[in-house]
């Protein structure tokens, strides 16, 4: 679980800044459950050069609350989560100061998004909130507010999780928060799933996957699992931590990403059997695959570039099919591309998509 926040302060010397806005949206990893949003009274003057940034001003602040009328809440919605945030370092060490200041203390685990992009998005020009969200075509509104950051920073780390081929974001996350010793163990784990298509992953008490499964419906395949009593089976259950997954939103990606995380990851209890890859072209060289989605306003996106697979995304905006160079950014890269070519060659095959756009030499591919 994440909390992803962006804090406005006052400015001034370090460690004796006050907080003027936070805005909290607890994610799971897939939406937004939980929110809090509120401007708080710093009681001390704000930066003349911050009030020309945020617009905040004392006048606005006189009414608002003060941090340790809304303490309690901040504590609730950031309980057993991960603080995410952009430069993570700054936002983290003001809540823990007025804490102290109150104190409390106030501990939590971080995750900060600019490390991740500088990993993660490496060609962008800059890491900088507002000029990476310009690269990857993440639209932001209220620039320099709580909100308008933190929903900004919210859609950034969604794309980052795609990213992350190798996991380790969610293996971090579950390696720090391992609840193993809650009764009723496996049904929780079943509770937490969703009767959706995509991929799950089994954690043992280390974080580390062990197992990778895939289906139409991600709760009841996990279900199967548990249920069988093969070898393999009963020590992936006696091992199980935590089950996590990825909505895929279509049978194509589902496939596709399966095949390409077993060889990525190589979890321990999966079979992975070599595959034969084709040495057929594409009926066109440069095209994009597109089928739907996650949620309704989404679409799955791979991009073909001279007969290779380069990569796959989901975009919710048109503008960002149309620009390829922002459709590149968001891209998560694929290493093994004859065998992601193969898979897809194979789906085409036998099934349709929602449709294929043929790309022309001139788009400057």
């Amino acid at each position: 679980m994440y909390a992803i926040l962006d804090i406005e302060t006052t400015g001034g010397k370090y460690n004796e800044e006050g907080i003027t806005e936070i805005a909290i949206y607890k994610y799971d990893g897939h939406q937004i459950i939980d929110q809090f949003i509120s401007l708080i009274n710093p009681e001390r003057e704000i930066q003349e050069f911050v009030v020309k940034l945020t617009g905040i001003n004392n006048k606005m602040l006189r009414n608002a609350p003060k941090f340790y009328e809304v303490a309690k809440r901040i504590v609730e919605i950031t309980q057993d989560c991960f603080i995410v945030a952009h430069n993570a370092n700054f936002d983290y060490r003001i809540l823990r100061t007025e804490f102290d200041r109150l104190g409390y203390q106030y501990k939590r685990n971080t995750l900060c998004t600019v490390t991740l992009s500088k990993k993660l998005i490496p060609e962008s020009p800059s890491h900088s909130l507002g000029k990476l969200c310009k690269f990857l075509g993440i639209p932001m509104s209220d620039r320099h507010r709580a909100t308008g950051d933190a929903l900004a920073t919210v859609q950034l780390f969604k794309l980052l999780i795609d990213k992350d081929v190798e996991k380790g974001i969610i293996q971090q996350s579950i390696k720090y928060f391992d609840n193993r010793h809650e009764k009723f163990r496996i049904q929780r784990i079943l509770d937490s799933l969703p009767e959706k298509e995509g991929l799950f992953y089994v954690h043992n008490h280390e974080g580390t996957i062990i197992f990778v499964g895939r289906g139409k419906n991600i709760k009841q395949e996990t279900n199967k699992l548990f249920l069988k009593e093969t070898r393999k089976a009963l020590k992936v259950i006696k091992r199980v931590s935590k089950v996590s997954y990825e909505e895929t939103g279509n049978m194509l990606f589902t496939r596709l990403k399966y095949h390409l995380e077993l060889e990525k990851l190589k979890p321990k209890y999966n079979i992975i059997r070599k595959r034969k890859l084709t040495d057929k072209s594409f009926n066109h060289d440069n095209m994009l695959v597109i089928d739907k989605g996650r949620i309704p306003e989404e679409h799955a996106v791979i991009l073909i570039e001279k007969n290779e697979v380069m990569g796959y995304t989901y975009t919710n905006l048109a503008f960002q099919e149309h620009q390829l160079s922002i459709l590149k950014s968001m891209l998560t890269p694929i290493e093994h591309k004859e065998l992601a070519k193969t898979i897809i060659k194979n789906y085409l095959l036998k099934n349709k998509v929602f449709k294929i756009v043929r790309l022309q030499v001139e788009n400057n591919l």
